[in-house]
């Protein structure tokens, strides 16, 4: 046995995709096999069914493993649900003297102290992610491992989760016989592979519409600062066309995906299409500007509920590039453009791009975040194989300590 790549398993409420990958020859991140299967047992980013949760993480694993010829045994794993919160904390950590550089011991330590913060007995810490160091008072966003003072301060950004979401999503992920190796928010995830360095600098709100949830991340001056789910997505406004239009849930999605437009003026007034509906007809023929006028209302309603969370992280005129919409719901025709009128800031659709030999399949805005959990998988995976870039790596968080990483770093096996 000999060990290949990493694998992340992106776990929502419509799809569970697993995507296996690592560095090519020229440091390029490529993926060498995926497995996307219909999800089962979520609601709204939580676990509903823990048994068919399990066989249908189980298959999408497995579906992996075949593409790329390799045995799965852990994963970085993608979170998410209502139950997230956030909020910032500082930890601060004194130099000794002047004749030694800060080291990246020292950030470690500062990071640590960061993650401090009194938090219910019911919640975990998923994440504690630097904004921005402070040394003897000078703020500066770049790295301070090299520099020289007396007192080194980082502001953090710290999100959490509740313990019981947490167990009953690993658990089902174990029952399918892979190890999880971390959790990271999907929206997170997301950002790595939509987002350009630009937009963060400038402030930029991530918006990633799934199935049963909405990720909000908002980016200030290169750092997340305000993470939120709102528990409202493509669902939503696929069981208000089965109400509008009194059709099967299935007719509903394939209806918004084929027809739908979030803004009915643009819809010629005159338009109609068949629909499979309940009644002894089992056919129907309505007005696409109908459909659309109810998939509206939901995006709309939606989008305000975004704008209500960027509008409590207190950073509307901080964020100079917009919004960019990502997540399976991005693909919905005129979303950009509603964001735009809702929103009343830049707006565009993102979907992972820059992944060598990427399958066509998954150069979509619904495969976001299963692309940027790669990435993470093997960012982990380069700093636990280089322990001195350790701290330059996004934090080993408390749940999925070094120890245990450094005793599972075969996690994916090829057969000889």
């Amino acid at each position: 046995m000999r060990r290949g790549g990493v694998a992340a398993i992106d776990i929502g409420t419509t799809k569970v995709c697993t995507l296996v990958g690592g560095y090519d020859e020229q440091g390029r991140l490529r993926i060498t096999g995926y497995g996307v299967t219909a999800s089962r047992g979520m609601a709204k980013g939580l676990v509903d069914d823990v048994g068919r949760l399990t066989a249908a993480i189980g298959a999408s694993v497995r579906a992996a493993e075949r593409a790329s010829n390799a045995k799965i045994v852990a994963a970085t794993v993608g979170i998410g649900g209502a139950h997230i919160a956030c909020l910032n904390s500082r930890g601060t950590v004194a130099l000794p003297n002047l004749e030694r550089a800060i080291t990246e011991d020292d950030v470690r330590r500062a990071l640590e102290g960061a993650r401090t913060v009194a938090i219910p007995n019911n919640r975990e810490i998923l994440h504690a992610l630097p904004r921005f160091y402070i040394i003897d008072g000078e703020e500066s966003s770049g790295d301070p491992v090299g520099k020289y003072g007396h007192r080194l301060d980082v502001e953090a950004h710290i999100i959490t989760g509740a313990v019981t979401a947490i167990q009953n999503l690993s658990k089902c992920v174990e029952g399918a016989g892979v190890q999880v190796e971390s959790l990271v928010l999907e929206v997170v995830a997301a950002a790595d592979a939509v987002l350009d360095e630009e937009e963060r600098t400038h402030g930029v709100v991530l918006v990633d519409i799934g199935g049963g949830t909405t990720d909000v991340a908002v980016f200030v001056e290169g750092a997340i600062l305000h993470t939120a789910v709102l528990p409202v997505g493509g669902n939503n406004i696929t069981n208000d066309i089965v109400y509008g239009l009194r059709a099967p849930f299935s007719a509903a999605e394939a209806a918004k995906e084929i027809y739908g437009h979030a803004l009915p003026a643009r819809v010629p007034p005159d338009e109609t299409f068949e629909i499979e509906a309940f009644g002894a007809e089992r056919q129907r023929t309505v007005s696409r500007r109908r459909l659309c006028e109810i998939i509206e209302a939901r995006v709309e309603e939606i989008l305000e509920m975004v704008r209500d969370e960027v509008s409590r992280s207190g950073c509307e005129e901080l964020v100079s590039a917009g919004v960019v919409l990502t997540g399976g719901t991005a693909n919905l025709a005129g979303i950009a453009e509603l964001a735009e009128r809702v929103l009343a800031m830049p707006a565009r659709t993102g979907a992972p791009a820059g992944i060598h030999q990427m399958d066509e399949t998954l150069e979509n805005p619904a495969f976001s975040a299963s692309i940027g959990l790669l990435g993470w998988a093997v960012r982990e995976h380069d700093a636990v194989l280089q322990p001195s870039r350790l701290a330059e790596a996004r934090p080993v968080e408390r749940r999925f300590g070094v120890l245990r990483r450094l005793t599972s770093l075969a996690r994916i096996m090829l057969p000889e």
